[in-house]
């Protein structure tokens, strides 16, 4: 892969569309997965919502104008679904979406791809007590270890903002860890 501009071309030429997009799933599913798994904490869902990530991009490439990194305007599709699907199965249970997180917290612990242990089930449970966008924020610069700069790209918010809540929600966290 050359350039970013040269990998897009070939994404969206019909000629080189197919090889060029196997060449970006073996990119980013990964990394892709485990975005969409700390937001959506279930494997099953975790790899629905990353399968239909894939095809929302395979679908949308010849729309993407490239006013954001590709990785970053990948990542937006894959928080608006994974979020889309939060809503929706809370929805279909009639809760309210902080009762469905709580819901998959509780579950983590019978979810056989869970391989954390006690501290890292605390710490879910920690991130599970933030407001959604605290929750993003966290995961994405915590885990990802994303910039600023790419984490407003993906949730098309000024990165001023983004400090003040990745601040916020780390203090809210580490109250929560230290409590007990």
């Amino acid at each position: 892969m050359n350039s970013e501009s040269d990998f897009i071309l070939r994404l969206k030429d019909p000629k080189s569309k197919e090889a060029a997009f196997r060449e970006l799933l073996q990119l980013y599913k990964e990394r892709l997965y485990w975005h969409i798994r700390k937001i959506v904490l279930n494997h099953d869902d975790a790899d629905d919502v990353l399968q239909n990530s894939f095809i929302k991009i395979y679908r949308s490439i010849d729309k993407f104008k490239g006013e954001s990194k590709l990785f970053s305007w990948m990542y937006r599709i894959a928080t608006n679904e994974s979020i889309t699907l939060l809503n929706k199965n809370a929805k279909r249970l009639q809760i309210t979406n902080e009762e469905y997180q709580d819901k998959a917290i509780n579950n983590l612990t019978a979810d056989v791809y869970f391989e954390g242990d006690a501290i890292q089930l605390k710490l879910q449970k920690a991130i599970a007590t933030l407001p959604e966008k605290q929750q993003l924020v966290f995961n994405m610069r915590y885990f990802d270890d994303l910039k600023y700069k790419d984490i407003a790209a993906i949730l098309d918010t000024s990165e001023g903002a983004l400090k003040a809540s990745y601040h916020i929600a780390a203090k809210k966290i580490e109250a929560f860890l230290t409590s007990d």
